[in-house]
């Protein structure tokens, strides 16, 4: 992917420009209708009765194309123009180990992900994309690589004191996240009734310090990245919120989906990521975007896809 163009836009303390940060989706949307117009051909979906031969056609061709969302710190455009985030460092670490020694983006928004997997537009889901029994039914899931809380995005201060999807509910307020995103579920759960669904986590503070709307909803690693990288002194990220669904508290997890007949290329990556959690590497992998030990976890995508 050719670097950006340099521009005049003030960098964030973190190094990034608020610019950057807003075109990265775009950027890598560019990218990937690229890709697939420059000749990519599409790889045939597998033999439902043998698991699929995708793996090996991929270590054919050497190459192993990525479906990402342009989203802070899962896969965006760092400040040098490239693809960067937790999860293509996790897919380029377990694709090597496999055999296929190069990952290629293909960006689309999240809400098109599970669909553009299913439809041979690229290979695995690599966006940290959230294990739901609803998802589970459309593809199959490695087992996570990370467990996560929510977090706010409010105006400094946090004048409406919203730390719960009940206070948002409570208080009246609207509420902006992301297209897709599990939050929207959970803020109906609690009754909030004004939610907009926004670009991504940059058009959510944008939103929150214009005053469009009370409260951006992300993951709590998102939220915290983009308030930090952007330096904002109109808003503030809140602490870490955990959602209730069924006067249950919900963690999160996410990793990287398969169309449903490749068990055979998503049980291989099951087992290199399973070295990585349990020589530490894979918290290595990931400390750089964010996240912490905290945030690891042992619990399996067979877990999570039960109803």
């Amino acid at each position: 992917m050719a670097p950006l163009q340099r521009d005049n836009t003030p960098r964030t303390k973190g190094g990034l420009r608020r610019r950057s940060l807003l075109a990265g989706a775009a950027a890598l949307g560019v990218a990937g209708a690229a890709g697939a117009a420059g000749g990519c051909s599409r790889v045939a979906t597998a033999d439902a009765g043998d698991g699929g031969t995708l793996l090996d056609q991929l270590r054919a061709k050497g190459t192993v194309r990525l479906g990402l969302a342009g989203e802070q710190p899962y896969s965006y455009i760092g400040k040098d123009g490239e693809m960067t985030g937790s999860a293509p460092a996790i897919a380029s670490r377990v694709f090597k180990e496999l055999g296929v020694g190069s990952v290629q983006p293909f960006a689309t928004e999240f809400g098109s992900l599970i669909a553009g997997l299913n439809s041979l537009q690229f290979d695995v889901v690599a966006a940290g994309m959230y294990i739901t029994p609803e998802r589970c039914e459309q593809v199959i899931f490695a087992d996570p690589e990370y467990q996560m809380l929510d977090a706010f995005i409010v105006r400094k201060g946090n004048p409406k004191k919203l730390n719960s999807y009940q206070d948002i509910a409570d208080a009246g307020a609207s509420m902006a996240t992301g297209i897709g995103y599990a939050e929207i579920g959970y803020a109906e759960e609690a009754g909030v009734k004004k939610i907009t669904a926004l670009p991504d986590q940059l058009a959510g503070l944008l939103a929150v310090e214009q005053g469009r709307v009370d409260v951006f909803a992300g993951t709590a690693v998102t939220v915290f990245n983009v308030v930090e990288e952007t330096g904002t002194t109109k808003a503030e990220a809140t602490k870490e919120v955990t959602p209730i669904v069924d006067g249950k508290p919900v963690v999160d997890v996410g990793g990287f989906a398969f169309r449903s007949p490749e068990t055979t290329l998503r049980d291989a990556f099951n087992r290199e990521l399973h070295k990585l959690k349990k020589s530490g590497e894979l918290l290595e992998i990931m400390r750089p975007f964010g996240f912490t030990k905290d945030q690891m976890t042992t619990i399996t995508a067979k877990e999570k896809c039960a109803p």
